[in-house]
This record gives structure tokens, sequence and C-alpha cells, in this order.
């Protein structure tokens, strides 16, 4: 939607722009074409701005999200981490259970013979309560013979020791069986515990993962707006720049004929028509020369000079991975030419500057209108080594630059770029 509003103000601004020659000299003055070039220089300026914004704004995104994204690794193995203790756990809480189980059938088995001897000493205490203690010395006295007496005697003693056996054994099975069920029991409610801290945890890493996984995908949207921007305003600025050569051309038309004017008043009658004449051939010979400018900008045989003589070609026109940001696919839509620091740069053919200033990734740049819809874009010029200024008029083969490393570059170069209607195309069958 925002592109869209953007190419239908553009749309407007070139309908009112580009009127009829005729009736554009009829309505407007040159002061009135000069108070349109301030507006858009005003808004050129401000576009520049907003495609400053847009990279700033992209390279903190992408700042962000890197920073994201590591913090994003480091949940996720915390995440792994705790996972691998919720297992373990898990495993302890499993044999701890299976220990409870055990330790409660011996807990029965144990009851089972706590009851039994409780029953057998019952039976004891009730046969000693009835009787009374006097019937070890009955069972004594009624022996027959002094063996019968020491047999009883052992088999009393036996019982006695039988008797404090039990109740040794009773007193040690139930307090064996209490305190490992109760050991039991605690590693259960600690296990139990840190099962419940380690599940809090994965529930707070999990929160921090989707928080994460969140702010990186708003970081992505803010890469890909802030491209869109750039793109945006790239255009606009391509739209202004020749709206700018159109009022520049109109006004520069205007200036001539307001001269042609007031020398036609102050000339006699009888120069007046020898300077009619001379105006006519010369604007013969100036149609001729444009005709033909025109007629060689449109054709294959390599019409424009090369702007930097004979130099190698670093990089061709066409998709290729881009050296500065590394993006693959880039499409790259100039040549380049590998030339040092400051070597001069001229005009590849005769026309109008229309730009002579920093221009987004190109760096320090100068573009010529040649007329019939071609444009030249020289880039990545030298801080200091623009020679020429907007609306200066340049012939082919003069300096109008030095090169440099300016913008998005590697190094020493000079980028040049041929648009056609405001596309970009090959350079190399223009050369």
């Amino acid at each position: 939607m925002k592109k869209f509003s953007l190419i239908i103000a553009v749309i407007m601004v070139a309908t009112f722009i580009f009127q009829p020659v005729d009736g554009y000299a009829k309505k407007k003055t040159v002061s009135d074409i000069e108070h349109e070039l301030k507006v858009l220089q005003q808004q050129a300026k401000a576009a520049r701005v907003e495609q400053e914004k847009a990279s700033s704004d992209k390279k903190e995104a992408e700042h962000y999200k890197n920073k994201t994204t590591e913090y994003l690794q480091t949940v996720m193995m915390q995440v792994d981490t705790v996972k691998s203790k919720l297992s373990d756990i898990s495993k302890q809480l499993h044999n701890t259970k299976e220990s409870l189980t055990l330790a409660a059938t011996e807990l029965d088995a144990a009851e089972e013979r706590i009851a039994s001897r409780e029953v057998m000493l019952g039976s004891r205490v009730r046969l000693m309560y009835t009787d009374g203690s006097i019937s070890y010395l009955e069972v004594l006295m009624s022996s027959s013979s002094f063996s019968d007496f020491l047999v009883r005697a052992d088999s009393l003693k036996m019982i006695v020791d039988q008797d404090q056996n039990l109740l040794v054994e009773h007193k040690k099975d139930k307090e064996t069986v209490v305190e490992k069920q109760s050991e039991l029991e605690l590693q259960y409610a600690k296990a139990e515990s840190l099962y419940s801290e380690m599940e809090s945890q994965k529930s707070i890493l999990s929160a921090k993962e989707a928080e994460k996984k969140s702010l990186i995908a708003m970081y992505d949207e803010e890469i890909q707006h802030s491209d869109e921007l750039t793109e945006d305003q790239e255009q606009k600025l391509v739209a202004l720049a020749s709206n700018r050569s159109a009022l520049l051309q109109q006004k520069n038309k205007l200036v001539a004929e307001e001269t042609a004017r007031v020398k036609a008043a102050k000339a006699a009658a009888k120069k007046r028509a020898a300077a009619a004449a001379k105006a006519a051939a010369a604007a013969k010979k100036s149609s001729n020369v444009t005709s033909n400018a025109v007629a060689s900008f449109s054709g294959s045989g390599g019409p424009l000079l090369m702007p930097v003589g004979s130099a190698r070609i670093s990089s061709g026109f066409g998709r290729r991975t881009h050296p500065v940001t590394g993006e693959v696919g880039k499409m790259h839509t100039g040549v380049d030419f590998a030339v040092g620091q400051g070597t001069s740069v001229h005009s590849a053919e005769a026309g109008t500057v229309i730009l002579a200033e920093w221009y987004s990734g190109y760096g320090n740049a100068v573009i010529v209108d040649h007329g019939g819809g071609m444009w030249t874009l020289y880039g990545h010029l030298r801080n200091g080594g623009t020679n020429v200024k907007v609306g200066d008029r340049v012939s082919k083969g003069e300096k109008i630059a030095e090169s440099g490393s300016t913008g998005q570059s590697t190094g020493p170069h000079l980028h040049f770029e041929v648009r056609i209607n405001g596309s970009r195309v090959d350079p190399m069958p223009y050369l």
C-alpha cells in the first residue's frame, strides 16, 4: 500500500511538471520554476533523510536480532539441560516409588510378625497373670528327681530367653520398618520438590524462548520495512531528479527566450530581420546536433566515451554476492572500473548535471542527463573530488570528478551506470 501511494504521488508530480512546453511557457515564469526547484530540493533532502534513517534503523534491527539470536541459543541450551535433569529426577521418582512399594510390603510382613508375637506374648502374660510367678516354682518343685529338676530349669530358662528375644525382635522390626519408610518418604518428597522446581524453570525458559522468537520475528519485519522504505525513497529521488532536470531545461529555455525578446526589442528593424535569420540558422544547427545526439544514444554501436579511459572491469552488470553486505543474488546495477584513488573521471557524453552530492550507497556521486531519456551515473567519488554542480552543462570527455571509495565500497574504483528512462541497463553495449 505504501509503495502504491508513492507511485501515485510520483505520477501526479510528473504529470504536473511535464506539461506541454507551450502551455508551460505561457503560465509559468522563471521565478515560478525556481520556486518549484527549491521545493524539489527540499523534497529530495527529506527523501535522503528518510533513506539514511531507514538504513540506520536496519543496522540497529540487525544488531538487536543478532544479540537476541545469541541469547535464544543460550536459552535453548538451558532448556536442554533442564529437560535432562527432569528425566533424571523422573527416574529417581520412579525408583523411589518402587522402593516405597517394597518397604510397604516389608512393613506389612513385619506387622504380621509383630501381631503374631503380640498374640504369643499376650498368652504368656495372661498365663503369668493368672497363675502368678509361683507357677515357675511349682514346675520346679514338682520335679520327680534332680535330673528332672535340671531339665525343667533349662526349659524354663529357654522360655524366658525366648520371651526376651521376642520382645527385642518385636521392637527392632518396628523401628527398622518405620525408619526405612520415613527415609523413603523424605527422599520422595525431596524428589517431588526438585521435579516441581525443574518444571517451574522449564516454564520460565519456554516463556523466554517464545519471547525471543517473537522479538526476532519483529526485527525481521523491521529489516524488511527498512529495505522497502529505502527502495521507495530511492525511486522518489530518481523521480525528483528527473523532474528537476525537466524544470532546469524549461528554465533555461525561458531565460533564452526572454533574452532573445529583449535583444529583439532593442535591435533596429533591419538588424532584427538579420538576427532572426541568424537565429533560425543557429536553431537549425542546434536541432541537427541534438537530433544526432539523441540518435546516437538510441543506437547500440557504443556511442559513450569510457569515463576513465582504459581500465579493468572488476565487477560487471547483473546479479552477484554483494562485497560489503554479503547478500547473495544482489543486483549490481552498473559496471565497476578498477582504478586508483584520484583517477580523473570524464563525462561519457555531453549533457546537464542533475545530481552532484552524496547519494545513499553510491557515496559521492554525479548524474548527467544527456537528453533522449538517457542518464549516466558516476559513483564512489572521493571526498572533495567533485568538479561540477547541479545545473552545469558539461561536454563529452570533460573532467567532472575524481574516483574514490565513498559509500558502500571495498576499495577505490568507479561505479558507472547507464539509465534509460529511469531504468538501469547494461552499460557495456553503450561504451
